[in-house]
């Protein structure tokens, strides 16, 4: 847990050394300048006290300063926020270990975009956990004829898609597919200073925190992936991305926010890629502790395999 917590201000990581929780346990830490210190236990929100002790109770929590929140931004940074302003655009930065922060407090804007932020009263400290081996069980499905299938990965926030794509990444790496990771939000391959802190297999590039519609292109034309990979699509952007990738012969898996393949078809444009049946499996996920609950894995048609 030291590596984790080295960002957190001295007296808060003796608290959470204090706990006694490990990193398997914890899947984030929040700091609020006058709230409680909260940590989120393999699901169930949590309050430190100022000895460290794990309490149920909000009005026992540690509460964090002000000059606690400042010494905090000062180890994420390294005493240079200059230096993580795209970053910031962003809303968080990714630190050694692949653990990303979200930010928040007052943003500076410029011709309507977000340039930077000051006054930073909230952060969410994101555990990464890697769950090597969780997608067992469902690679058999993704491939027929030796041929990877289109696949898209769905369950609704916190259900595990990233996690279980993250290990399908490294897995059919390891076996021989060349593999191109556009890593938006830095959550698949987690890297930090351009070097994954997340295993996604020795044959796989990324291009970190690039749009996806952008970073598909991009990997494409330099990199000839024979797989492309993208976290969250959604977007026409996004769409447009993905046929084009197809057109250049890639196989693609990508993941999206939802409870069903009912509530996509309600969507406007993943509801037109499922009616092109673009995709060729959907797995579908649930939340669970490790974050790799399979619920069913699906054809284009919609069928149960």
């Amino acid at each position: 847990m030291e590596g984790v917590v080295r960002v957190l201000a001295t007296g808060l990581r003796g608290m959470v050394l204090k706990s006694g929780l490990t990193k398997e346990d914890v899947q984030e830490i929040r700091l609020r300048v006058g709230g409680p210190l909260i940590v989120n236990v393999k699901g169930q929100e949590c309050f430190l006290t100022k000895d460290g002790k794990i309490s149920s109770k909000c009005e026992e929590a540690y509460r964090v300063s002000r000059s606690e929140m400042r010494e905090t931004v000062e180890y994420i940074s390294n005493y240079s926020m200059y230096a993580f302003e795209e970053e910031l655009r962003q809303g968080y930065i990714t630190v050694a270990g692949g653990h990303r922060i979200g930010i928040c407090g007052k943003t500076i804007s410029e011709g309507g975009k977000v340039r930077s932020m000051k006054y930073i009263s909230f952060l969410n400290i994101r555990i990464a956990h890697e769950v090597k081996g969780c997608a067992d069980k469902v690679l058999p499905y993704l491939r027929e004829g030796g041929q990877i299938k289109n696949t898209l990965f769905v369950a609704s926030p916190g259900g595990g898609k990233t996690t279980m794509l993250r290990d399908v990444i490294r897995q059919l790496s390891c076996s021989g597919t060349t593999v191109g990771v556009v890593d938006e939000r830095s959550e698949l391959a987690a890297c930090y200073q351009g070097m994954p802190q997340n295993d996604v297999g020795p044959r796989t590039d990324v291009l970190d925190c690039c749009p996806k519609a952008e970073g598909m292109l991009l990997l494409i034309r330099s990199m000839a992936p024979e797989l492309v990979a993208v976290d969250e699509i959604g977007s026409a952007e996004d769409v447009r991305a993905l046929h084009y990738a197809i057109g250049c012969g890639c196989r693609l898996m990508a993941t999206v926010h939802g409870a069903s393949l009912e509530e996509l078809r309600k969507k406007p444009v993943l509801g037109e890629l499922m009616q092109e049946e673009l995709f060729e499996r959907y797995v579908l996920l649930e939340r669970k502790s490790d974050g790799c609950g399979v619920r069913a894995v699906l054809d284009q048609k919609g069928v149960r395999l």
